[in-house]
């Protein structure tokens, strides 16, 4: 079994410039699905945001950018002075970082498209961007991102995620060949929050409803169902595998994808965007941490 050879590059940019912040401006909304808003970005930031990055990383389809978020009633003006701002303020009252997939860059537009899950009051990027208005300013670091999909259409692929890969799942279909084959499993909480994807007619796309039941679980048990991939067992295979979502399942899908499948690791995009229970802070914080690596090493 080979591993495709655009698959999860990893060129650490020199350009990429950690910390630093682009302040761009709400330009329109748009209610995609009960549960989840697009927010067009813009404004006189924009084309340093592009400059900034590194183009492999704004070539990705999982491209990311962290957000600042400031509680409204403080009256803070993006960007934001982060070690001024730790001197004069309680912890609590500090702007909060959460993470978020570019789903598409408008270049000719000087747009950028973020879609955001939506429950009610729940969180702090949520409500934000369900009462998003134009004018409205935000502050976003530079973009990271690794996965672009092979453009050699002979590559087996699968597709995992839940309703926060739905964005990156949603780029990488754009981006694969016409001719591409493959399978894309996609657990959402129910047909409401299904959007319109564009994908090859050759890449059979499967939606997955919670309906109550536990987050993972109905893509798991997806997963488990399906028969070992070919490329598996035949040498001359290759395979391409790009698995996101909650860590808990995540952890699940590696373990059948690696350790039982043996597909090698330098085939699989596969990590968490999140944590059940946890807030972010949290969640990145236990990255350093055994329960926060999704492979045993």
């Amino acid at each position: 079994m080979t591993t495709p050879p655009n698959s999860a590059t990893d060129t650490t940019p020199a350009a990429r410039r950690r910390g630093i912040q682009h302040a761009l401006t709400v330009v329109r909304t748009e209610q995609l699905t009960p549960h989840l808003v697009r927010v067009h970005l813009g404004g006189d930031g924009f084309d340093a945001y592009i400059s900034d990055a590194d183009p492999a990383r704004l070539a990705a389809t999982d491209t990311y950018s962290k957000l600042l978020f400031a509680k409204p009633e403080l009256g803070l003006t993006p960007p934001y002075d982060l070690e001024q701002l730790r001197e004069t303020l309680p912890l609590e009252d500090l702007p909060v970082r959460r993470t978020y997939t570019i789903r598409s860059i408008d270049e000719a537009a000087k747009t950028l498209a973020i879609d955001f899950v939506v429950h009610g009051s729940d969180g702090i990027a949520g409500p934000w961007a369900a009462a998003a208005m134009p004018g409205d300013v935000v502050s976003l670091s530079s973009p990271g991102g690794q996965f672009l999909p092979s453009q050699d259409p002979s590559v087996q692929r699968l597709i995992l995620g839940d309703d926060s890969a739905v964005p990156a799942i949603a780029a990488a279909l754009e981006a694969m060949p016409a001719d591409a084959v493959g399978r894309a499993i996609i657990e959402v909480g129910d047909a409401r929050d299904e959007i319109a994807l564009t994908h090859p007619a050759g890449v059979e796309v499967t939606w997955l409803h919670r309906a109550g039941a536990e987050h993972g679980i109905p893509l798991i048990e997806a997963a488990q169902s399906l028969p070992r991939p070919e490329a598996t067992t035949d040498p001359d295979a290759v395979i391409e595998v790009f698995a996101h979502g909650e860590r808990a399942a995540m952890k699940q899908l590696r373990r059948l994808l690696h350790n039982e499948w043996g597909i090698d690791r330098r085939a699989l995009s596969l990590s968490a965007y999140w944590a059940l229970g946890r807030a972010e802070d949290g969640f990145q914080a236990e990255k350093r941490e055994p329960v926060g690596k999704i492979f045993d090493e």
